[in-house]
């Protein structure tokens, strides 16, 4: 199988050799091995290599045709091209693609829409949202604005009733609707709802599942919200960037809502954009709308569902009971509190690399989460179907298996050694480097990227 090697000098004393060198060792890590992290994903050959190309030499400082450089004649067509093409592929009027990834995205529109102390609200961290939602003190949104955080209910699902009485109370300027590890379908149109009722903006993360939305295998936030972040990697399966729509919906409550975006991404929060990135967005928009891509989503949600329905029947219990996007979370309590950090690792050593991640009323801490999130847009970008989900699944119980009875200390002070322990252990395991080697056997049939 053809891998995505770059070449190497032959003098080792050339620090570009061991760059290529290590380049080429991560190539072989991402090809011998199975991603299931839900927020990566591989891009086509095209995109990587605009990323590689001379557009990253050049300084674009400014917007299209309103630049504070020289020589940007080809940059503004790209940059234009990447525009129109995501505007018509989400229809919507007005498209920024020069924030540098998600969480300085949705900065920016915070700081268009908000003035610092004004109250926005978001998915609680514990519940699957994100950090940029608000979360407190820590953050830029919860250290800048009065960040109110909604939750779950029992069933796992966003409890609107929630949502409604504190929007009533708090009176937010900014309600946000997304998520970074809630596996059910964000009802848009429920929080617009909400939204109207208190007069608020309403921002839609949906970074994602930009491309379950593009292959209707999601519901569209575009009737609902006001302004739509993205980044361009995860379900899109463009470069690392991100991307801020702002709709119909949000240019008739203000029309210059646009520009306030616009400025709010340069000159408030960013220098030059990254050229080789917007060139890559561009490129993966026009991927984006074809047929292909949207029997992509379609798999990446059977391929879900396969994986999902396949861990509960081997045993392992699924936060809410299951997905409807292409994540899910494992909740690991029924072993022990605080086993994420232990199964990503034997997972990892077997073959398989997901992320440790925090349950919903997590009873450990985030250091030493309870969790573990898992995803299909990796394997599925591969060619993985059905039949190979239902041999991960089989994988990662026997991964649980072996390492239930890893329990962490109850006493915080022996935690750290108790890691490193294990770690040297899991290294070693026998049963867990069998996997490896089965996985390995499995994962080289595939190339990191196939349309098929």
């Amino acid at each position: 199988m053809k891998k995505d090697k770059v070449n190497c000098k032959t003098r080792e004393d050339d620090l570009g050799h061991i760059v290529f060198s290590l380049i080429n060792k991560e190539c072989d890590r991402q090809t011998k091995m199975i991603g299931l992290i839900p927020s990566e994903n591989h891009i086509s050959p095209e995109v990587s290599e605009v990323l590689s190309s001379c557009l990253s030499s050049k300084y674009a400082e400014g917007y299209p045709h309103r630049r504070y450089y020289e020589g940007n004649q080809f940059v503004d067509e790209i940059e234009v091209l990447a525009q129109e093409r995501i505007k018509k592929l989400f229809g919507v009027p007005h498209v920024n693609v020069q924030p540098y990834s998600g969480s300085p995205a949705n900065g920016a529109i915070e700081f268009a829409l908000l003035e610092p102390g004004d109250t926005m609200m978001g998915l609680a961290l514990s519940g699957g949202g994100h950090l940029t939602h608000g979360h407190p003190k820590v953050t830029f949104s919860g250290k800048y604005f009065n960040s109110v955080q909604y939750g779950l209910d029992e069933n796992a699902r966003i409890d609107f009733e929630q949502v409604r009485e504190l929007a009533l109370k708090h009176k937010p300027k900014l309600i946000i609707a997304g998520n970074t590890a809630y596996p059910f379908e964000l009802d848009f149109a429920k929080f617009r709802e909400i939204a109207d009722e208190v007069g608020a903006w309403l921002l839609a993360d949906i970074s994602h599942v930009t491309g379950l939305v593009v292959a209707e295998e999601h519901l569209s936030p575009v009737p609902f919200a006001d302004v739509i972040m993205s980044t361009t990697h995860k379900t899109f399966r463009g470069p690392r960037g991100a991307m801020i729509l702002v709709t119909q919906k949000g240019l008739d409550r203000d029309p210059d809502l646009g520009k306030k975006i616009d400025k709010a991404v340069f000159p408030a929060l960013q220098g030059g954009p990254h050229n080789a990135t917007t060139a890559g967005i561009a490129i993966a928009a026009e991927e984006a709308a074809r047929p292909e891509f949207k029997k992509y989503g379609q798999q990446v949600r059977k391929n879900a569902d396969v994986l999902a329905a396949s861990l509960q029947e081997k045993g392992l219990k699924l936060v809410g009971g299951g997905t409807e996007t292409h994540l899910m979370l494992l909740d690991l309590t029924p072993y022990g509190e605080g086993m994420g950090l232990q199964v990503a690792f034997a997972m990892d050593v077997a073959g398989l690399y997901a992320n440790r991640n925090t349950i919903p009323h997590e009873p450990c801490s985030p250091f030493y989460p309870s969790g573990i999130r898992l995803g299909t847009p990796l394997v599925t970008s591969r060619g993985m179907k059905e039949k190979e989900m239902e041999q991960i699944a089989d994988w990662i119980v026997a991964v649980v298996d072996e390492v239930k009875g890893e329990q962490l200390p109850s006493d915080k002070k022996e935690r750290r050694q108790f890691i490193k322990d294990f770690r040297v252990k899991a290294l070693k395991n026998e049963k867990l480097l069998a996997i490896r080697h089965e996985v390995e056997t499995l994962a080289e049939k595939y190339p990191l990227f196939t349309w098929e």
